[in-house]
Protein backbone atom coordinates (compact mmCIF):
# COMPACT_ATOMS: atom_id res chain seq x y z
CA UNK A 1 0.00 0.00 0.00
CA UNK A 2 2.44 2.46 0.58
CA UNK A 3 4.31 1.66 -2.43
CA UNK A 4 1.28 2.48 -4.40
CA UNK A 5 0.46 5.59 -2.51
CA UNK A 6 4.23 6.69 -3.19
CA UNK A 7 4.11 6.52 -6.55
CA UNK A 8 0.23 8.34 -7.11
CA UNK A 9 2.39 10.51 -4.97
CA UNK A 10 4.99 10.97 -7.26
CA UNK A 11 3.09 10.65 -10.49
CA UNK A 12 0.82 13.95 -8.93
CA UNK A 13 4.12 15.96 -8.11
CA UNK A 14 5.36 15.02 -11.73
CA UNK A 15 2.28 16.03 -13.45
CA UNK A 16 2.36 19.29 -11.24
CA UNK A 17 5.79 20.23 -11.39
CA UNK A 18 6.13 22.27 -14.48
CA UNK A 19 2.93 24.22 -13.77
CA UNK A 20 5.06 25.31 -11.00
CA UNK A 21 8.03 26.08 -12.58
CA UNK A 22 6.41 27.94 -15.35
CA UNK A 23 3.96 30.38 -12.93
CA UNK A 24 8.03 30.78 -10.91
CA UNK A 25 9.16 32.82 -14.14
CA UNK A 26 8.20 36.23 -13.74
CA UNK A 27 6.06 37.68 -16.59
CA UNK A 28 7.47 41.00 -16.00
CA UNK A 29 10.84 41.21 -16.24
CA UNK A 30 12.13 43.27 -13.02
CA UNK A 31 15.42 45.67 -12.59
CA UNK A 32 15.84 47.66 -9.09
CA UNK A 33 12.54 46.01 -7.76
CA UNK A 34 10.13 47.47 -10.00
CA UNK A 35 9.23 46.58 -13.79
CA UNK A 36 10.28 48.99 -16.25
CA UNK A 37 13.72 49.59 -13.17
CA UNK A 38 11.36 52.39 -11.90
CA UNK A 39 10.37 54.12 -14.93
CA UNK A 40 6.62 55.03 -15.36
CA UNK A 41 5.02 53.74 -17.95
CA UNK A 42 2.37 55.83 -19.08
CA UNK A 43 5.57 58.33 -19.17
CA UNK A 44 6.53 57.11 -22.57
CA UNK A 45 2.83 57.99 -24.09
CA UNK A 46 2.18 61.25 -22.55
CA UNK A 47 5.90 63.08 -23.51
CA UNK A 48 9.16 63.38 -25.81
CA UNK A 49 11.09 61.26 -22.87
CA UNK A 50 10.15 58.23 -20.10
CA UNK A 51 9.89 59.66 -16.06
CA UNK A 52 11.44 58.05 -13.17
CA UNK A 53 8.35 56.50 -10.98
CA UNK A 54 7.94 57.15 -7.69
CA UNK A 55 7.88 54.49 -4.87
CA UNK A 56 5.01 56.55 -3.10
CA UNK A 57 2.79 56.00 -5.92
CA UNK A 58 3.70 52.31 -6.97
CA UNK A 59 1.44 49.37 -7.43
CA UNK A 60 1.68 45.79 -7.73
CA UNK A 61 0.17 43.89 -10.99
CA UNK A 62 0.70 40.49 -12.40
CA UNK A 63 3.37 40.35 -9.70
CA UNK A 64 5.39 43.22 -10.34
CA UNK A 65 5.99 46.36 -9.00
CA UNK A 66 5.22 49.16 -11.33
CA UNK A 67 6.21 52.98 -10.25
CA UNK A 68 4.65 56.29 -11.33
CA UNK A 69 5.05 59.99 -11.34
CA UNK A 70 2.19 60.67 -10.51
CA UNK A 71 -1.28 59.81 -8.78
CA UNK A 72 -2.84 60.81 -12.00
CA UNK A 73 -0.51 58.40 -14.17
CA UNK A 74 -0.85 55.21 -11.56
CA UNK A 75 -5.02 55.87 -12.07
CA UNK A 76 -4.66 55.96 -15.85
CA UNK A 77 -2.53 52.81 -15.66
CA UNK A 78 -5.23 50.83 -13.07
CA UNK A 79 -8.22 51.41 -15.12
CA UNK A 80 -6.23 49.75 -18.52
CA UNK A 81 -2.53 48.78 -17.39
CA UNK A 82 -2.36 46.57 -21.00
CA UNK A 83 -2.70 49.87 -22.58
CA UNK A 84 0.84 50.96 -21.15
CA UNK A 85 2.82 48.04 -19.58
CA UNK A 86 5.45 47.04 -22.33
CA UNK A 87 4.74 44.22 -24.52
CA UNK A 88 6.61 41.13 -24.50
CA UNK A 89 6.55 41.53 -20.86
CA UNK A 90 9.30 44.31 -20.73
CA UNK A 91 11.74 41.94 -22.19
CA UNK A 92 13.93 42.90 -24.83
CA UNK A 93 11.62 42.99 -27.95
CA UNK A 94 14.70 42.50 -30.39
CA UNK A 95 16.65 39.27 -28.41
CA UNK A 96 12.52 37.81 -28.06
CA UNK A 97 12.13 37.86 -31.77
CA UNK A 98 15.10 35.93 -31.70
CA UNK A 99 13.82 33.55 -29.36
CA UNK A 100 16.04 34.69 -25.96
CA UNK A 101 15.22 36.38 -22.96
CA UNK A 102 17.30 39.17 -22.59
CA UNK A 103 17.15 42.40 -19.73
CA UNK A 104 15.93 45.92 -21.06
CA UNK A 105 17.12 49.29 -20.88
CA UNK A 106 13.76 51.41 -20.10
CA UNK A 107 15.68 54.48 -22.23
CA UNK A 108 15.69 52.29 -25.33
CA UNK A 109 12.41 52.24 -26.19
CA UNK A 110 9.99 52.86 -29.05
CA UNK A 111 6.23 53.18 -29.12
CA UNK A 112 4.36 51.65 -32.23
CA UNK A 113 0.58 51.68 -33.11
CA UNK A 114 -0.11 51.86 -29.35
CA UNK A 115 2.69 50.17 -27.88
CA UNK A 116 5.34 50.24 -25.95
CA UNK A 117 8.29 48.02 -26.77
CA UNK A 118 11.94 48.06 -24.94
CA UNK A 119 15.40 47.13 -25.87
CA UNK A 120 18.21 45.81 -24.29
CA UNK A 121 20.90 48.80 -24.99
CA UNK A 122 20.39 51.73 -27.37
CA UNK A 123 22.59 50.04 -30.24
CA UNK A 124 19.67 46.92 -30.30
CA UNK A 125 17.25 49.60 -30.52
CA UNK A 126 19.36 51.13 -33.79
CA UNK A 127 19.05 47.01 -35.01
CA UNK A 128 15.18 46.85 -33.90
CA UNK A 129 14.10 49.79 -36.06
CA UNK A 130 15.82 48.37 -39.16
CA UNK A 131 12.76 46.18 -39.40
CA UNK A 132 10.23 46.56 -36.41
CA UNK A 133 6.99 45.07 -38.34
CA UNK A 134 8.88 42.18 -38.99
CA UNK A 135 10.56 41.57 -35.40
CA UNK A 136 7.45 41.77 -33.77
CA UNK A 137 5.87 39.52 -35.93
CA UNK A 138 8.89 37.14 -35.06
CA UNK A 139 8.57 37.92 -31.19
CA UNK A 140 4.72 37.40 -30.84
CA UNK A 141 5.67 33.60 -32.44
CA UNK A 142 8.17 33.74 -29.28
CA UNK A 143 5.65 35.07 -26.43
CA UNK A 144 4.57 34.06 -23.79
CA UNK A 145 5.72 30.57 -24.34
CA UNK A 146 9.32 31.16 -24.08
CA UNK A 147 8.49 31.82 -20.00
CA UNK A 148 8.11 28.19 -20.12
CA UNK A 149 10.86 27.08 -21.71
CA UNK A 150 13.32 28.51 -19.47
Amino acid sequence: MLTRRFLLGAMAAAMIAPAVTAQEMPVFYEADGAAMAGYDPVSYFKGDAPVLGQPQYAIVWKGAEWHFASDENREAFERDPRAFAPQFGGYCAYAMAKGILVSTDPLAWQVIDGRLYLTHSPEIEEMWREATAEYIRMAEAHWPVILYEQ
